[in-house]
């Protein structure tokens, strides 16, 4: 296939870029803006064309869209945090970015998924989410998704383009910034700095290791029913305290590291999704989360000129902003 992957720079969409130029030989033309998160050097492995533009530009959006077969969109700001302290960034490429899309897609008849996440759903208690769940979404990122995903639904019901939805849970792994959990907390433990925790830590997250998402997405891609949304959840769930202290004991450290600081405004308490409707595809995660935690460790111990350059940057005075300290190390 000839992909066009929009956000292929960034974390998830830079692990499927990579997965399936290697398992599928698919030739891959990645658009992103690349801001702070976006990163060519997560694609420095990987034969790609890119192409630098925003997803809310329509001419370069209809230029790179010109001969694929399917276009996968990975664009988005994805960090909660962020949506709160600055949201009308999560509004302008969720809405306005889909939707130049989603116009691109149509004027070309080409096959269109989007990436969305668990977070639409908002909080669940117990059980886990279908996708017939309604969506409940609790911040401006989550909101915003929401709302990209119902634009896209309307478009298969009211032009028949040919669109699929793909959520996943709680994405980790290989190239992810260091704002999220598990590479916050590594990269903190690597260099004896505290570990942040918002609230008691027992917020309850479905972990997915990045590589078993891409191969949902896939499935999705190849075989998933026009106008159809598909949740791939992970194989397991684990409160962020205990993802810490794993952690904590992976890199040779001791608890003292944690710091118990104030929970975020509209902390969703637990996620989980139920992966029934892609497993009927072929598609079963096959990581399971000790055993991804501890490759993720140790990719991020030995890749320490990825990362580097980021603890060094801008990422500092966020950190010091979103968590009122300063990392040391």
């Amino acid at each position: 296939m000839k992909l066009l992957v929009c956000g292929g720079a960034g974390f998830i969409g830079s692990n499927f870029v990579r997965l399936r130029v290697r398992d599928h030989g698919d030739e891959v033309v990645v658009l992103d803006k690349l801001t702070y998160a976006g990163r060519l050097e997560n694609l420095a492995d990987v034969d790609h064309t890119f192409v630098h533009a925003d997803i809310a530009d329509a001419e370069k959006v209809r230029e790179a869209m010109a001969g694929v077969d399917a276009v996968v969109n990975f664009a988005a700001e994805t960090h909660v945090d962020r949506s709160i302290a600055e949201p009308d960034a999560f509004v302008t490429t969720h809405a306005v970015g889909t939707y130049v899309l989603l116009e691109a897609a149509r004027e070309r008849g080409v096959r269109y998924l989007q990436v969305s996440t668990d977070e639409v759903y908002g909080s669940i208690a117990s059980g886990s989410f279908t996708e017939a769940s309604p969506l409940q979404p609790s911040s401006p990122y989550s909101a915003t998704k929401a709302g990209a995903d119902l634009l896209v639904a309307s478009y298969y019901e009211t032009f028949g383009l040919e669109t699929v939805i793909c959520r996943g849970s709680n994405n980790y792994g290989p190239y992810q910034y260091p704002e999220k959990l598990i590479p916050l907390m590594v990269l903190n433990a690597f260099h004896g700095d505290k570990l942040p925790v918002y609230g008691d830590g027992m917020q309850v997250r479905n972990w997915l290791y990045v590589e078993d998402f891409g191969r949902g997405i896939g499935h999705v891609l190849a075989h998933g029913a026009p106008g159809e949304v598909y949740n791939v959840g992970g194989p397991d769930e684990c409160p962020n305290i205990d993802v810490v202290k794993r952690i904590v004991a992976l890199t040779g450290n001791d608890d003292t590291l944690i710091e118990y600081v104030t929970d975020r405004p509209g902390h969703d308490r637990r996620y989980s999704l139920g992966s029934e409707k892609v497993r009927a595809l072929g598609c079963v995660a096959q990581v399971r989360f000790e055993e991804g935690l501890d490759a993720t460790g140790k990719w991020y111990r030995v890749n320490t000129d990825w990362w580097e350059s980021i603890r060094s940057g801008d990422y500092l005075e966020y950190y010091k902003r979103q968590y009122g300290t300063a990392l040391g190390g």
